[in-house]
């Protein structure tokens, strides 16, 4: 039998509708949908980032890279990656946005924008 790292685990037979239900189940527990208006859920978002950003703000350049060997300050990162795409989510969910196809089509665009030879 295989051994598994804890994340795997965490995740396994999870996809984005999955979290996506399990995100507005949690905010309707608490009838927070009231609150979570595109205009929030993108202020949110952007609170968020930036405390992902602040994590790295005084970091070198070396110390940004090796910031997930440090258990305290991974923490930190997972959690706040969390709350980004948490946020993100919930965004999605209330604009009607599929999160995946929206990233596929501008992945396409922009390999047709930053072609490998000769698009600089």
């Amino acid at each position: 039998m295989s051994e598994f790292h804890e994340s795997e685990r965490r995740t396994d037979g999870l996809d984005v509708a999955a979290l996506q239900r399990r995100l507005a189940a949690f905010a309707a527990a608490r009838d927070w949908q009231q609150y979570h208006t595109p205009k929030n859920l993108a202020a949110a978002l952007s609170v968020e980032a930036s405390e992902l950003v602040e994590i790295f703000q005084w970091l070198t350049p070396e110390q940004s890279a090796r910031v997930m060997e440090d258990e305290v300050a991974a923490a930190r990162v997972e959690d706040e990656v969390a709350d980004v795409l948490a946020y993100l989510l919930q965004f999605c969910e209330v604009l009607g946005i599929d999160a995946l196809a929206a990233l596929s089509a501008k992945i396409d665009r922009n390999e047709g924008r930053f072609p490998v030879n000769g698009g600089r």
